[in-house]
């Protein structure tokens, strides 16, 4: 009679040590994907964007007055070799950039099409081939919650999707709340929020599932994450020791 109480007692302990989580609290895009995503992307230049933006001609000479300065930068290595950075444009809160002999040009809000064909149209009367490239050199996005590497991101390609966001960022981990995710943008200085559920396919058709640049996203924790830490991180230790102590008095009684 008192090996089979020592046995429920055993029996009831380990399963208080293992999470009943339902998969589909953990799986991505439970549902059936369509191949007419007609999802597209174009990054819009904001205030506080930095940008390298160069101006060429055939006669580099009538360009060159167009272009900013380079300076002249020492690298912390044993050689303490020097290298050569182009400075680059700030969009003030206004969306301004100040450009060489030109002056003051408002390219904040327009995407980076729209930005080249206006300072192209606006040199033309002194650069008459002028080519303008424009490149973002400080996008970024900051990934928060329950995640494996939180933290904030620069991204080379100006261009990202939430999923390679989220893989960046070492994936959710099992605590992760996947139906939830919190998405947090700056538009025309205000700052907008959405909720993304990642066991629907159809957030591939979601204006948010290509990020802009300083977006953040946030994964909260989901029920059985909150459980645990109300209860306190040292009851599955408390637990496990409790279960071996009850499994060794059942040995020695028999």
């Amino acid at each position: 009679m008192f090996s089979k109480k020592i046995t429920i007692i055993i029996l009831f302990l380990n399963l208080l040590l293992v999470s009943c989580v339902s998969k589909q609290k953990i799986l991505y895009i439970q549902d059936t994907v369509t191949n007419n995503s007609n999802n597209s992307f174009e990054l819009k230049l904001e205030p506080d964007d930095m940008l390298l933006i160069n101006v060429t001609s055939e006669n580099p000479e009538i360009a060159e007055p167009y272009n900013l300065k380079s300076v002249t930068l020492q690298n912390n290595t044993e050689e303490d070799a020097a290298t050569r950075k182009q400075l680059t444009y700030l969009i003030d809160k206004n969306g301004y950039i100040d450009f060489p002999i030109v002056g003051k040009i408002k390219i904040g809000g327009l995407t980076k099409e729209q930005a080249t064909n206006e300072i192209q149209n606006i040199l033309k009367d002194h650069v008459k081939d002028a080519l303008v490239t424009i490149r973002l050199v400080n996008f970024k996005i900051t990934v928060l919650g329950e995640v494996q590497k939180p933290g904030t991101y620069t991204i080379k390609s100006e261009r990202i999707t939430l999923l390679e966001a989220l893989g960046m960022a070492g994936d959710l981990t099992i605590y992760g709340k996947r139906s939830n995710v919190l998405l947090i943008r700056e538009q025309n200085g205000e700052k907008i929020t959405h909720r993304i559920d990642l066991t629907k396919s159809s957030f591939f058709d979601s204006p948010y599932y290509y990020l802009a640049q300083n977006d953040v996203l946030y994964v909260e924790p989901n029920g059985t994450k909150v459980n645990s830490s109300a209860i306190g991180p040292n009851l599955t230790v408390g637990i496990s020791a409790l279960s071996l102590i009850v499994t060794i008095i059942a040995l020695t009684t028999r």
